[in-house]
């Protein structure tokens, strides 16, 4: 059994990471083909489940079928509301044998879609169907990341609970590789540059359509070659990086525009989520001043039934 907040080595662990997130990227077009369109690309996430990674079920005849990366038996498993259950283990084949498996499982299952193509946000962008590149794997680093990305969505998901405007569910971007949990303040954003390797800036920009305080988690990579958490607005207010954000170990990240703290800062702390909280929770606050969000008309106390309160007195959490 792995323990919670798990010690992460992103250079040791990275082909192994490196690989999933390959895998990931071709879980990730079963709800891109299958699902209607939801607001800032939300469909399109998975979301972290005990036993690993799961798609949105995505609607078809004769009912739902959905998709489970299983992080315990290092297997992919696809089951319908009509009863097939089925899979096949992961043990480091190729992008494009592992996308050939998919094909077969999800037909099947009589699910009538083509998930070829290539990934997303990435620059090396080899068709699945072409990438023969040889993959490491590893169970036990499988188990370390998702114990990791589990303990950060049971903070994410707290921290949620306690703002009563819009927000995001906690969930993982197959393209980018990261969990991230986003609040909006209501207010329309300038048009957003896009940029990110393929993928279209159409998306990038509906995505960012309206202002937002955001934070996340990534295994590593992003600019940051370690594990770590990251909080940023959009649009970036001036002052961000030079406001008060906790704690000490949190630092601003020039070139990303992003505040950003260590997972290992986090993992060895007496009280981790504590110390997680601290960090979403200032550098919401951060956004949210600086921007003018109306705070008091947003928030509510953490994870119980209220009403919104004075954001000068004390929180309930």
């Amino acid at each position: 059994m792995t323990e919670r907040w798990p010690e992460l080595d992103y250079e040791a662990d990275r082909p192994v990471i490196e690989s999933l997130h390959a895998y990931l990227q071709v879980v990730g077009k079963l709800p891109t083909r299958r699902l209607p369109w939801c607001n800032h690309s939300w469909h399109l996430a998975l979301r972290v489940v005990p036993r690993g990674f799961r798609s949105y079920p995505v609607f078809v005849r004769g009912g739902e079928a959905e998709i489970m990366v299983d992080c315990l038996s290092s297997a992919v498993a696809v089951e319908t509301s009509t009863g097939f259950a089925d899979g096949f283990e992961i043990a480091g084949q190729t992008v494009a044998r592992f996308h050939e498996q998919l094909a077969e499982l999800l037909q099947l299952a009589g699910v009538e879609t083509d998930v070829s193509g290539a990934p997303n946000e990435v620059e090396d962008a080899v068709p699945f169907a072409q990438d023969m590149r040889e993959r490491a794997w590893d169970e036990a680093v499988l188990s370390r990341t998702h114990r990791a990305f589990s303990d950060a969505n049971r903070v994410f998901e707290k921290f949620r609970t306690g703002f009563v405007g819009k927000s995001s569910p906690s969930h993982l971007f197959w393209g980018s590789f990261d969990l991230a949990v986003t609040r909006f303040s209501g207010r329309e954003a300038p048009l957003h540059p896009g940029g990110f390797p393929n993928l279209p800036d159409d998306v990038t920009r509906e995505a960012y359509s309206h202002a937002v305080a955001s934070a996340g988690f990534w295994p590593g990579g992003g600019g940051v070659d370690e594990a770590a958490f990251y909080a940023y607005g959009y649009p970036s207010p001036d002052g961000l990086g030079a406001a008060q954000v906790g704690p000490t170990a949190a630092y601003w990240h020039d070139r990303l525009g992003e505040w950003v703290l260590p997972y290992a800062n986090v993992r060895d702390a007496d009280d981790p989520d504590a110390v997680l909280m601290q960090f979403l929770e200032t550098s919401y606050a951060a956004v949210a001043d600086l921007s003018g969000w109306d705070r008091k008309a947003l928030e509510i106390p953490f994870g119980v039934h209220g009403k919104p309160y004075d954001v000068e007195g004390l929180r309930d959490g």
